[in-house]
């Protein structure tokens, strides 16, 4: 083919490609001009997003930084020249002219007091004046501090609004609060699994150990490290979280100390997948099933049992197994245990139960298989993804170095 029909090719391949490309941009633009919408669906994506980046800053113990972040957020949806932030003994930010701190602090003061929006005219500042409205912020009925908008002149639109934003900033006071009171009960249930096994279970390790002081010392030596380790784990102070490896962990120092109790009594069978081990759990969510296998299951029964632990890799969930072949329960008290019907007995099944339905949801709720005489099963599924939990993370939280391989101690 001549040089000259090459270039033409060339050249008309390019101009294609151009056109092309023209179109695909033309597209584009267009389908991101309808995707916009109108100057009210703008504005109202606008506030939403403001909203949800202010959001984070007021909920929890709020600082400094916090209150300097809500308010320039605070302002931009108001679309005031200043706003100011006071909380009632807690932090005070101004975004726009901070000379007005002042102003904000009484007129807060005032808007707190008085539970009602206050309205100032003619503030004086340094290059004049302004107008200022101020509403207390209610949360659960209580002032606990004011949003304060100033602008050169203050009309009916902006008292609501800033009365509107108030109004918000107390839905997310209250919303940290119920964080906070969540967090606290989380901390209680599980202060409740520790004094669950620290009467039963501490007394039969110590009596263990003690049998083999004289007749094998080096057996006791173990026991008591593995007692250590476990009663290390089980009531450390930090962290509501943990991984399936740690976890599993200290159910195989929990089971090595039963064993020295039990004997050929109590044989254990252990299948883990990898591919879980690293996956977020709550803290002392499987040992308590474990223990409640032994306890309610194999050491009623002569000749005692087998408990079998089962960690399996579903997808994007976790599921975890433990069961015996011991004494069984009716399956109307075992129903009537995770409902909270049957106080002081298996408490730890109800407690594990109600801390996965709190975090997962109602479907992540333990589900038992059992009858008398048959044995019981509990099941557990956990995602393996959670945000803003990680193996890491929980390592970080519980003061302890991460272990990559995540790999359990036979």
């Amino acid at each position: 083919m001549p040089e000259s029909m090459l270039l033409a090719a060339a050249a008309g391949v390019v101009a294609g490609a151009l056109a092309v490309g023209v179109v695909v941009l033309l597209r584009r633009l267009a389908v991101q001009s309808k995707e916009l919408g109108t100057d009210a669906e703008r504005a109202t994506y606008e506030t939403l997003h403001l909203a949800s980046r202010a959001a984070k800053h007021l909920r929890g113990d709020m600082t400094e930084a916090d209150a300097v972040r809500a308010a320039r957020h605070l302002r931009s949806m108001l679309g005031a020249d200043t706003v100011a932030l006071v909380m009632t003994g807690g932090p005070v930010a101004v975004d726009g002219d901070e000379t007005l701190v002042s102003a904000a602090e009484r007129l807060a003061d005032e808007a707190v007091e008085t539970g009602r929006p206050q309205v100032e005219r003619r503030v004086p500042t340094p290059s004049g004046e302004t107008d200022a409205a101020a509403a207390p912020i209610l949360a659960d009925g209580v002032a606990v501090g004011a949003v304060v908008a100033f602008a050169g002149r203050v009309r009916a639109g902006l008292v609501r609004a800033t009365g509107e934003v108030a109004e918000w900033v107390a839905a997310q006071v209250e919303l940290g609060e119920l964080d906070a009171s969540r967090a606290a009960l989380a901390e209680l249930e599980v202060r409740a699994l520790r004094a669950q096994i620290s009467p039963h279970f501490i007394y039969n390790s110590l009596n263990a150990i003690a049998s083999f002081i004289n007749t094998d010392p080096a057996k006791a030596r173990e026991l008591v490290l593995e007692f250590a380790d476990f009663t290390r784990y089980s009531f450390r102070r930090h962290g509501d979280f943990t991984t399936v490896a740690e976890e599993l962990r200290s159910i195989d120092s929990y089971l090595k100390l039963e064993r020295a109790r039990f004997g050929d009594r109590l044989r254990v069978t252990l299948q883990v997948a990898p591919e879980v081990l690293s996956t977020v759990i709550p803290f002392l969510s499987i040992q308590p099933l474990v223990e409640n296998a032994v306890r309610h299951g194999l050491e009623a029964k002569e000749g005692g049992g087998r408990i079998t632990i089962i960690a399996e890799d579903r997808g994007a969930f976790a599921e975890i197994t433990v069961e015996d072949d011991g004494v069984g329960i009716d399956p109307e008290v075992a129903a009537q245990v995770l409902a909270g019907g049957t106080p002081g007995e298996h408490v730890g099944l109800r407690n594990v139960d109600a801390r996965l339905r709190q975090v997962y949801g109602d479907e992540h709720g333990l589900v038992v298989e059992t009858n008398v005489g048959a044995g019981t099963l509990v099941r557990m599924s956990v995602p393996k993804s959670q945000p803003g939990r990680s193996a890491a993370s929980v390592d970080a939280r519980a003061g302890r170095p991460a272990e990559p391989d995540g790999r359990l101690v036979p």
